[in-house]
């Protein structure tokens, strides 16, 4: 039985790889994209299992009609696939406020758009599920991605809290957390002016290291486009699904290196509890790590 997919930002990178893969096994996909005619191709070759509308997720009302429409015309979506995705790569004084607010309005508010217009229509369903793309920088940093990280830290925030509570209609979202990957969103970032100032800095080694090409993409697209399908075909719902050994190692890291600063502030963490109250004892020691 095929499976009906609504994407977003499906002219290239991870979004036309699933759209391609989705459609090559039989699946409909409604795809949306700013241009639809760069899809076109995919249109000659499937057809009506195809679904083609443009869609800017930074435009509130026309989220709601394209996606209204998308459930209208198709009967029904089983996956929604929130991938529009902008970024700017400068440090935090380099870029301009316009530049903060295209990144912010596409990847944290647009993502927020397309699942708050889904939702009406999956309740009403019963059942469904939702991939947030985010990436390793939705749970670590790192130099001249300041504002992306702000995106992406903010939206999965707002998944880890919609995912309780939407759980209860039979809805399952899980954020994707892709590792670098050559996909081609590194030639469409945003710059601004360099500060001369930050060139002894991390920042200034990070765009280097983008300039000479010694930045490392380890990952494999079409594995990660196969990883996201053969999630949602195994019914699994993990609330995150990192992609990637740079995902897995450097978000451990920094989970293991924020839990040794929180537990390191125990003290005083429990130093500010109202004289009136029992102070609960804790779960755990300070330095007791269970994770190697």
């Amino acid at each position: 039985m095929s499976t009906t997919w609504f994407i977003t930002g499906t002219s290239s990178g991870f979004g036309r790889l699933l759209t391609e893969r989705l459609l090559a096994r039989g699946d409909r996909v409604a795809a949306t994209l700013r241009r639809p005619e760069a899809l076109t191709d995919l249109r000659a070759r499937y057809g009506d299992r195809l679904w083609l509308a443009q869609l800017d997720v930074t435009d509130p009302e026309q989220v709601q009609r394209v996606v209204t429409e998308a459930f209208e015309t198709l009967g029904g979506i089983d996956v929604i696939v929130s991938n529009a995705g902008h970024g700017v790569f400068a440090s935090v004084e380099e870029t301009s406020d316009e530049q903060i607010r295209r990144v912010i309005d596409t990847n944290l508010l647009g993502s927020i758009r397309v699942i708050r217009a889904a939702l009406p229509h999956l309740r009403a369903q019963g059942r469904g599920r939702i991939l947030q793309v985010s990436s390793a920088g939705g749970q670590t940093t790192y130099p001249n991605f300041s504002y992306y990280h702000a995106s992406k830290w903010g939206i999965e925030g707002f998944c880890e809290t919609a995912a309780r509570e939407i759980a209860p209609f039979g809805i399952g979202l899980t954020i994707v957390e892709p590792g670098a990957t050559p996909t081609g969103f590194g030639s469409a970032l945003e710059a601004a002016p360099i500060m001369p100032e930050y060139e002894n800095t991390p920042a200034a080694e990070v765009r280097r290291a983008l300039a000479d090409g010694s930045f490392d993409l380890p990952n494999d697209p079409q594995k990660i486009a196969d990883a996201m399908i053969n999630l949602v075909d195994s019914g699994e719902t993990p609330l995150r699904l990192p992609l990637g050994s740079d995902t897995y190692d450097d978000v451990r890291a920094s989970l293991v290196a924020r839990l040794a600063e929180h537990d390191a502030h125990r003290a005083v963490a429990f130093s500010v509890t109202r004289d009136d109250l029992t102070r609960p004892e804790p779960a755990f020691e300070a330095g007791d790590q269970t994770a190697s």
